[in-house]
């Protein structure tokens, strides 16, 4: 089969990932063999690819937004078999042991592995996963706007419960990727104000398509003070910024797994009158299958622009560059 590795974390521009030829992998005990239709491009590939996340498997292959169908199942596996269809997401595998998996928080186990980081992921023609932590996807929606809601939808989702949003609250979105547009789109159906603050003029539209009450420049102020907001561009230093922009007790949720530094917060501007920061680490299965029923609720749909996998390190050059808006999707039979 086709797989990217990579091979010498670095720069996209030096073409850190190499095209591979490679056995069909073997499904271990409890897992799923699964043949890869789509696979969502992810910012979090581009810094396991660049280097930006410590290597944690040597030769591994990116992609843990996964659309498939089950080919083979290992042993002890039951309530799937070989032609379902498949969602492979971040969260690979936990200890369900340790006294974070036993209160409910699973996303904080030490012990636990990643898609495309520890495992090898959908950069490729098949892929493996535990069929315990496997989704079951929505029947009416294809395999190119279901692979962004596998990790950029469920972590939006996540990022939005951290702000703590009050109904009909006034949210702001630092950033407007693949994550942020489709947050944006359940915080409007549950009846929130939306406000954007992004660089790119292309997601800027795109927002005001999609509803949002303003969309403004990154370092601009909303037109209110804002009840909660999440930060999904990797910058540190949209950190005060957007904590000027909050209301009273209005909360601040840095999405990424990656943050460049965050400048000295001044306390009497910034952190004064109870405003809150709050990171965002992974997330819980129920999330994701919350967020996925969510999404067929209220119809939230991806824009997406579609790349043959052989073009997967032009797609991560490109998002990084901010040439598309929305999510790039991998599709194997292109």
């Amino acid at each position: 089969m086709r797989a990217w590795v990579v091979s010498r974390p670095g720069p996209v521009e030096q073409q850190p990932l190499r095209l591979v030829e490679r056995p069909v992998p073997v499904p271990g005990a409890g897992e799923l063999l699964v043949r890869v239709l789509a696979c969502g491009v992810c910012r979090t590939d581009l810094h396991v690819t660049e280097g930006d996340l410590p290597v944690h498997r040597t030769g591994v292959t990116p992609g843990h937004e996964v659309v498939g169908t089950v080919t083979d199942t290992g042993a002890g596996v039951s309530g799937w078999t070989v032609g379902d269809r498949v969602g492979v997401a971040w969260l690979r595998r936990t200890d369900g042991t340790c006294r974070y998996c036993l209160r409910g928080d699973e996303n904080l186990c030490p012990a636990s592995e990643y898609t495309g980081w520890d495992a090898d992921g959908g950069y490729a023609e098949y892929t493996t996963v535990p069929a315990a932590f496997a989704y079951r996807l929505p029947a009416d929606m294809d395999d190119i706007a279901l692979a962004p809601l596998l990790c950029a939808g469920i972590i939006g989702y996540r990022a939005l419960l951290r702000t703590s949003l009050p109904p009909g609250g006034r949210l702001g979105l630092y950033g407007f990727g693949g994550s942020a547009h489709l947050c944006a789109q359940v915080a409007l159906a549950q009846g929130a104000t939306v406000h954007v603050l992004t660089r790119d003029e292309a997601s800027r539209r795109l927002a005001l398509d999609l509803g949002c009450a303003s969309a403004r420049g990154a370092y601009d102020l909303p037109p209110e003070p804002l009840d909660g907001a999440i930060l999904f561009a990797p910058a540190g230093e949209l950190v005060p910024v957007a904590l000027r922009a909050l209301d009273r007790g209005g909360v601040l949720a840095v999405a990424g797994i990656h943050l460049s530094d965050i400048p000295v917060l001044r306390y009497e501007s910034e952190l004064f009158y109870e405003r809150e920061v709050r990171s965002v680490t992974s997330n819980t299965r129920d999330d994701g299958h919350d967020f996925l029923e969510l999404a067929a609720r209220y119809d939230v749909r991806a824009t997406t622009h579609p790349y043959p996998l052989s073009q997967a390190q032009q797609a991560l050059s490109d998002l990084k560059a901010g040439r598309f808006d929305g999510a790039a999707v991998l599709l194997t039979d292109l």
